[in-house]
């Protein structure tokens, strides 16, 4: 029998945690990064390659899901994790954010959401109860509450608005999940409230009282600065239950997660490595590297000599600015992998560095190894 769902902290340096999630299928060392697999697919890599990158969580997106090829579907071919083979956990978000985003013709009621679909214009309904029924027949192990994702900035009034209007969806998004019955699997409330810290505050208290398995921090990284959305998690996360889960949504670049670890997150995800990797962007110790740069033409030398994954290792910058430069999917694929393997690796080195109570000097070091960049080649 697959083993429930829980959350032990293991230990503390200052504010960071190393922790461990179990879920029915399988755990997850934290802190964690969870490659972003939109429609049953982290972008053009096999899920074999996508583990051996050192990931153990994928993230699925229900509105996606929902339209194409629909959850009934997903359901009657075995669920999400047969559909994709993926057999690992797996995180659905509610989407609420995509609704928010991509949808056109929305319509917001106490209710739910009625929109319009981006894809064949069909018109769909989506409230807390029918996105927990989502992620029901998904068979996803963690699934999130249905919420308001607000733009920023907004008014205290707006934000204020949704984010009532969200812990009531939290309430409701409880009980449908409850009636579902999925004994061991997981809930997470998501708390709003903009940059406002005292209406964050107020979030989070509500979320508490309602008791949710692990808790989300939403409605960051859509257009503030840094140092807001660094603010706003810095005075949320002590407010947050110290024996559950505290994931950061859509986010973010290596530094964002650096600076949130070292404020109590322990779970993230982001479009940024597979997107940015299209691009022809590497994430490395070095900070970003843009392969499609003239400069990497000649350079025979590769992304990174002693990175773990073998990628970063044996195809050089020459190589990887060719098939930028040409559209080559190969260069996608290869860039895309390079970057969750790293995103995994600062993860994993971020764990190390918890376990040894030195997270303030890691902190430090990988700071500096950014600021120094990376070195051009002397021929």
């Amino acid at each position: 029998m697959s083993e429930p769902f829980s959350f032990k902290l293991i230990k503390t340096s200052g504010a960071a945690r190393r922790g461990e999630v179990t879920t029915p299928h399988g755990r997850v060392q934290t802190p964690a990064f969870m490659p972003v697999g939109t429609q049953a697919t982290v972008k053009g890599l096999y899920p074999e390659a996508v583990k051996a990158t050192g990931a153990e969580i994928l993230l699925g997106n229900t509105y996606h899901l929902m339209l194409r090829p629909g959850a009934e579907r997903v359901a009657a071919l075995g669920g999400l994790h047969k559909f994709m083979n993926w057999p690992h956990p797996i995180l659905t978000d509610s989407g609420g954010f995509q609704v928010m985003s991509l949808a056109t013709l929305r319509k917001l009621t106490e209710q739910g959401v009625t929109f319009r679909s981006h894809l064949d214009g069909t018109m769909y309904e989506l409230s807390p109860e029918r996105s927990i029924e989502i992620q029901s027949l998904l068979g996803t192990d963690i699934t999130m509450q249905l919420d308001e994702c607000l733009k920023l900035p907004a008014s205290r009034e707006e934000i204020a608005r949704a984010m009532a209007l969200s812990l009531r969806w939290a309430e409701r998004s409880k009980r449908a999940f409850e009636t579902r019955a999925r004994e061991g699997y997981a809930l997470f409330g998501i708390v709003q409230g903009g940059d406002d810290i005292p209406l964050r505050q107020e979030s989070a208290s509500a979320l508490t009282d309602i008791g949710f398995h692990g808790y989300a921090i939403g409605g960051l990284a859509v257009g503030e600065p840094q140092d807001v959305m660094l603010k706003v998690v810095e005075e949320t996360t002590p407010a947050l239950p110290a024996q559950a889960p505290r994931y950061l949504m859509g986010v973010g670049t290596p530094h964002d997660m650096l600076e949130a670890v070292a404020r109590g997150v322990d779970m993230f995800d982001c479009v940024m490595p597979t997107r940015n990797g299209r691009h022809g962007t590497a994430f490395t110790r070095f900070g970003s590297i843009n392969l499609a740069n003239a400069r990497h033409a000649n350079d025979h030398r590769p992304l990174d000599e002693a990175s773990q994954h073998p990628d970063a290792r044996t195809y050089s910058r020459a190589y990887l600015h060719h098939l930028t430069k040409a559209n080559e999917i190969l260069g996608q694929v290869l860039l895309s992998t390079i970057n969750i393997a790293y995103y995994q690796q600062l993860m994993a080195d971020m764990r190390a560095a918890i376990a040894a109570g030195s997270f303030a000097d890691f902190h430090a070091a990988t700071m500096a190894g950014w600021a120094q960049g990376d070195i051009p080649a002397l021929s």
